[in-house]
């Protein structure tokens, strides 16, 4: 007959396999320090996607073979692979140095503090010229390989244009979200070498490995191939890209979906039931919709501002066409017409049908993960 020393029993047991866990990823957490080491010493990439996915690859079969679910060993891999990438972030390789020293105007911001520090790790000289800087300017700036200009859209063209004389071989790049007018701005002020990038994330990432950096070609193209390769080393998918193209997909990607949770969270904030009454019942799907909406409104609402005015002209019509479709499928529901809204569906379908399969993949992780979080609220 089955005791309650049985269940203690196995529950030791449990605790003894999770004990060695522990020990296993002390070990292996050891091991991808002494890695990262290596990869800086040689000038490796932090990620090496090709390796990732022979790893994933091979732990998938064995647990299969050992009867272990195979998305489970999966996800626990990508959870430590993430804390080792976040572990090699102390000293990085630095594979351009022809780019020191660099100054970042608007180094005391966010996004400044974060490249500052990154191009520290890999050994550059790094120059901060902020407000507090500006009668030091000339200073500051000469000498200066990389000029890297880190401030708020609306303030860029202002800020370029006062910057002093710049060397010819200097390199003068922007991280603002719109490309076509600050590349313009940038050539203007300086007659050397000029890139634009985006980096599609925000200063609260822990490591830049899998970051998504967009470059748009200015002038002297050549020149900005050091940091593209010091950003591959960094672990970044650098992604290039013609500005004019770049502002029409951001057009979508960002100035859409945040003018879209702007007006949710707007409503929200309007109707009786308080956040915690919706957080209460609502699905993992519907959880993680809540977190992206209060994601955009713990943030600055300088930024998302600057960023939604920034290509309003451009995104009028867009919008236009947001509220015809928003309108076209609310008379479709007033009329009662299923076969309209089936056929509606159909043809959004499509749009999406070679991406569904990864998708669901993905956001079946993604909600476990709200679920999880749920719970241990």
């Amino acid at each position: 007959m089955v005791t309650v020393n049985d269940l203690a029993d196995l529950r030791a047991g449990i605790d003894e396999c999770d004990a060695q866990l522990v020990a296993l990823l002390a070990k292996r957490n050891g091991i991808t320090e002494k890695i990262g080491a290596i990869k800086q010493q040689i000038g490796a990439p932090l990620h090496a996607p090709d390796r990732e996915a022979d790893l994933l690859a091979a732990r998938r079969q064995e647990a299969v073979a050992q009867g272990v679910n195979p998305e489970l060993v999966e996800d626990i891999l990508r959870r430590m692979m993430r804390e080792a990438y976040q572990n090699q972030q102390g000293s990085l390789a630095c594979v351009a140095p022809q780019l020191s020293p660099i100054v970042i105007v608007g180094g005391e911001g966010a996004m400044g503090q974060l490249f500052a520090q990154q191009f520290t790790r890999s050994g550059y000289e790094v120059r901060i010229l902020d407000k507090a800087q500006q009668a030091q300017s000339e200073t500051i700036l000469k000498g200066a390989k990389l000029v890297l200009v880190s401030v708020p859209i609306n303030a860029l063209e202002q800020v370029v244009a006062a910057l002093p004389t710049l060397d010819d071989d200097c390199l003068l790049v922007d991280i603002t979200s719109v490309k076509q007018k600050p590349l313009k701005a940038l050539m203007a002020a300086h007659s050397g070498p000029v890139v634009g990038l985006h980096p599609m994330f925000g200063p609260d990432i822990s490591h830049w490995v899998k970051q998504t950096v967009v470059v748009c070609e200015g002038r002297d193209h050549e020149v900005a191939k050091g940091l593209m390769a010091q950003l591959q080393v960094w672990g970044c998918q650098v992604v290039e890209m013609d500005a004019k193209k770049h502002d029409e997909a951001m057009q979508i990607i960002q100035v859409m979906r945040h003018l879209t949770t702007f007006v949710y969270g707007q409503f929200l904030a309007k109707q009786s039931h308080t956040l915690a009454e919706l957080r209460s019942c609502s699905s993992p799907i519907y959880q993680l919709e809540l977190m992206m909406v209060g994601r955009l409104f713990a943030q600055s609402p300088e930024l998302y501002s600057d960023i939604m005015l920034a290509q309003f002209d451009d995104v009028e019509a867009l919008l236009a066409n947001y509220q015809d479709t928003f309108a076209d499928t609310l008379e479709k529901l007033k009329a009662g017409d299923k076969a309209s809204l089936i056929a509606a569906f159909a043809d959004a379908k499509e749009y999406f049908s070679d991406a569904t399969a990864h998708f669901l993949t993905q956001s079946r992780s993604l909600l476990n993960k709200a679920n999880d979080a749920k719970v241990l609220d």
